[in-house]
């Protein structure tokens, strides 16, 4: 895992928790289009499309990333033509409505269940028609790995790294299961953005940090060495 990596090449020792299963949707219906371009706000978009009977077909056209690492594995599936919004959702408005302003253009957004935002609504203010399409879905693990779990119970975690708010809210699901007090834990949460720390404050964590923009590297950073 390429952020356990980074933080252990800092001197932090990593335990990992994947409280997100994804699952593809290969029977997904695409409709018709035509559309001009692919829009994607997630890596799991990728591999799912990728499992699609028309994969070549999507394959084939442009692809707008939410960011760097969504757009490089657009790259890497075989997507030849795929740009990146190097933000959050609001960045990807502005990239793909700056490119396809004052043209007549349906686009092709592939989802997953649940999201935050409308990206179609943001998009049809500047005249652009968006197709969505939910092609996976995260659903949230029931409780956290034994070695987690072990460690939160003994005090010796100092921080957790969230990336999505769904993702944070299966986090707060599993502590709450595991009779832990979400104020009471004496650790920093580092949050990927506002968004992503909202759960977290509602449950009232004592120690949240937040990003300065919505990217990986920017939050390794927050966290800094050992």
């Amino acid at each position: 895992m390429r952020t356990a990596a980074a933080l252990r090449a800092r001197g932090h020792d990593v335990l990992t928790a994947a409280l997100l299963r994804i699952e593809t949707d290969p029977d997904a219906v695409l409709g018709t289009g035509p559309w001009g371009a692919v829009l994607i706000s997630s890596a799991n978009a990728v591999r799912a499309i990728t499992a699609h009977p028309r994969w070549r077909e999507i394959g084939a056209m442009p692809v707008f990333a939410v960011g760097r690492r969504t757009a490089a594995a657009a790259r890497a599936a075989g997507f030849s033509d795929a740009m990146s919004a190097d933000g959050d959702a609001s960045d990807l408005v502005r990239l793909v409505a700056g490119r396809f302003a004052g043209r007549r253009t349906r686009l092709l957004h592939l989802a997953g269940e649940n999201r935050a935002g409308d990206l179609a609504g943001d998009l049809a203010a500047h005249g652009l028609e968006v197709d969505t399409v939910v092609i996976y879905r995260a659903v949230a693990e029931a409780a956290l790995p034994p070695a987690v779990e072990t460690a939160l119970l003994d005090g010796r975690i100092d921080g957790v790294l969230h990336y999505s708010r769904r993702s944070a809210e299966a986090f707060i699901a599993c502590v709450q299961r595991s009779g832990i007090q979400v104020p009471r834990l004496e650790l920093r949460h580092y949050c990927l953005s506002a968004q992503v720390a909202s759960p977290l404050i509602d449950a009232g964590a004592a120690s949240i940090r937040i990003a300065p923009v919505p990217r990986g590297s920017s939050l390794i950073e927050l966290v800094g060495p050992a």
